[in-house]
């Protein structure tokens, strides 16, 4: 049997921010959700997520997921009074207890599988995971002899010279026998100089304890701050970048580019310099995206060309070209073979098959056939100060340059709008419309001296 527990309760402080330091955002999802996620696929019995400060922020953030139960940490003062929280909760429980931090969001579903089966292999009281830096100050040393077995955690103001040569150092992410860790948890003392209680003090008060060492550090790197909170996004994104780019996708300059985890790429794809994904997005095969493009939660299709534009919440068929300067709004459909042009923006509306919007158009609320054109500058004025309304254009009609079409309107099949037309009225398949004033000149309107 496994349990996890994952401390979330403290302030962090040091973040300067109004929000929990969990619910901070690496990529597109909050530190805690990170950790949660990777906990879930440890299948275990129990996740308990210990909350404090602005705990009931934290438990509507993570109301979308399922199988957690919180538990209350008040005062916050310290690890060690953290997992004793759970005594009354596990007091029947006899299986192992693996403790994990909401701040620690890059550690990989391997290495915390590898510590829980060392730590059963060997029958520990405890195993934890250890790291080597090359910049140990302010860690705790982990003295172990060669076959793992920990000897002592010297804090490192407690170190002697020769003690601070030492680079292991305890990264914090535990599991123990939970038997053997009830036992103790009611000893645990505050005389230091915090007065916190420790889950640290646990180790040398169990018979046996092991240590596993992580083969990258980075994997356990905790976010304190800001500066912080930014390497680890580096680190994210090089992974993310990385394994996508095994996949077959092409980065002209990868360091300018960010990717989510919930994006997916098909092959062929490149993606130019200054491109960014966010959210849950679908690019398909042999697509050319950027430079200087966003795409939120967006399906693309195969063949696809974006340059310098927005799309967000909208889906792109297949042999699309979009952009420079286009925005695709939530609820836009372009269908196959479309062109998307300069300074085009388009929202909920369905833009049929080799349909063309060259430039300098504005597109929504509307419905619109296969092989249409649609002429510079046209705008469909959907809005009439209280409800937004429909346009609806046939298959082959085209609008001359400066065209108005005034919601709820149709369109039939084949219609031609004269350039410069304001319409109120719909229009008949296969027809002419135009709906302009007269041309008024007035002579010597200009003063000569």
């Amino acid at each position: 049997m496994l349990a996890v527990a994952i401390l979330a309760a403290g302030k962090g402080t040091r973040m300067k921010s109004c929000l929990p330091k969990v619910l901070q955002t690496l990529g597109s999802k909050t530190l805690i959700e990170r950790v949660l996620e990777t906990s879930k696929e440890l299948k275990p019995d129990q996740i308990f997520v210990i909350v404090g400060h602005q705990g009931d922020l934290v438990k509507t953030k993570l109301s979308h997921m399922s199988g957690i139960k919180f538990v209350e940490q008040s005062p916050q003062i310290g690890t060690g009074h953290a997992i004793q929280q759970l005594l009354p909760i596990l007091s029947e429980y006899k299986g192992d207890l693996l403790v994990l931090n909401a701040d620690v969001p890059l550690l990989r579903i391997k290495t915390i599988e590898k510590l829980v089966a060392n730590h059963r292999t060997h029958k520990a009281d405890v195993t934890f995971l250890t790291a080597r830096l090359k910049k140990p100050e302010g860690y705790g040393r982990v003295f172990a002899n060669k076959e793992n077995q920990v000897q002592t955690i010297t804090e490192d103001r407690d170190c002697n010279e020769k003690e601070k040569e030492n680079n292991l150092t305890n990264a914090g992410v535990y599991c123990f026998k939970w038997k053997s860790l009830k036992q103790i948890l009611p000893k645990l003392s505050n005389k230091n100089e915090q007065k916190e209680l420790y889950i640290t003090d646990t180790i040398k008060m169990l018979t046996s304890a092991r240590h596993v060492e992580v083969s990258e550090s980075e994997e356990v790197s905790g976010i304190n701050n800001r500066e912080q909170l930014a390497l680890c996004e580096s680190i994210l994104q090089e992974r993310l970048r990385s394994y996508w780019m095994k996949k077959g996708v092409t980065f002209i300059d990868k360091n300018s580019c960010t990717i989510s985890d919930s994006c997916v790429f098909g092959t062929d794809v490149e993606i130019e310099p200054q491109t960014h994904f966010r959210g849950k997005c679908k690019i398909g095969n042999d697509c050319k995206i950027g430079p200087g493009t966003l795409i939120k939660d967006s399906v693309i299709g195969n063949n696809v060309k974006v340059t310098f534009s927005v799309i967000e919440s909208a889906e792109v068929g297949n042999s699309v070209e979009i952009g420079p300067f286009a925005h695709l709004r939530p609820e836009a459909f372009i269908a196959d073979k479309c062109r998307i042009g300069n300074f085009v923006e388009i929202k909920k509306s369905l833009i049929g098959e080799e349909t063309k919007i060259n430039h300098l158009s504005y597109i929504g609320d509307s419905k619109l056939g296969k092989k249409v054109n649609i002429g510079a500058g046209t705008i469909t004025a959907n809005f009439d100060g209280k409800n937004k309304n429909q346009t609806i254009i046939g298959n082959d009609s085209k609008t001359g340059a400066n065209s108005v079409l005034i919601a709820p309107i149709e369109l039939g099949a084949g219609v031609t709008v004269g350039a410069g037309s304001t319409l109120t009225k719909n229009v008949p398949d296969y027809s002419l419309a135009i709906g302009r004033t007269k041309q008024f000149i007035k002579p010597n309107w200009t003063k000569r001296d």
